[in-house]
């Protein structure tokens, strides 16, 4: 009696355990999806400053701002919240640069600059939806961890609850303006 007990214990601990895993690994994979749309939105941005250099040579201050936020958030290896800080710098760059364009009407209608806004408005649209997916992922690991047995498992096998992917500027909440 007592060993069949001891192994339906066995058996819950081992089957939280392994939903634990999974909601790491799912929280991991999600993590993946916005590095890889924060480095097509890191690749896009050295051609549109390129592109609005031509037609903005006296705005270099501008351009400075927005390579150096995009060398700080592309160099960033940090945690959520430190990421999240980075991307807020950047987006308030690019907002800058694309201010800049509302001058010069003539780059506006330039078919670079053109494709170059679809594929960063693009890009911002797919970056969001997955940082929502990130962070439904993180609330139900956050939960698991925190919720009774799991939270007893989760204590004694070390895993923690994870951080959400969050924007503390009001302004960088919203996606980079491309439409002129």
């Amino acid at each position: 009696m007592t060993i069949v007990i001891l192994l339906i214990i066995c058996a819950f601990f081992i089957g939280i355990y392994n939903n634990l895993v999974r909601l790491r690994q799912s929280v991991a994979e999600s993590w993946s999806a916005i590095d890889t749309e924060l480095r097509r939105r890191y690749d896009l941005i050295p051609n549109l400053v390129e592109t609005v250099k031509g037609y903005a040579a006296h705005e270099k201050g501008t351009f400075e701002a927005v390579i150096e936020a995009r060398n700080a958030a592309a160099s960033s290896q940090a945690s959520p919240e430190a990421q999240a800080k980075n991307e807020n710098v950047l987006s308030g760059a690019l907002r800058q640069l694309f201010a800049l364009s509302e001058n010069y009407p003539q780059l506006k209608a330039n078919e670079n600059f053109k494709q170059l806004q679809g594929d960063l408005d693009e890009t911002e649209n797919r970056l969001s939806q997955a940082r929502r997916f990130y962070n439904a992922n993180v609330r139900e690991l956050n939960t698991a961890v925190e919720s009774f047995p799991s939270s007893i498992v989760a204590g004694t096998t070390g895993f923690k609850a994870a951080q959400y992917f969050e924007i503390d500027d009001n302004a960088a909440r919203s996606p980079v303006a491309v439409k002129f």
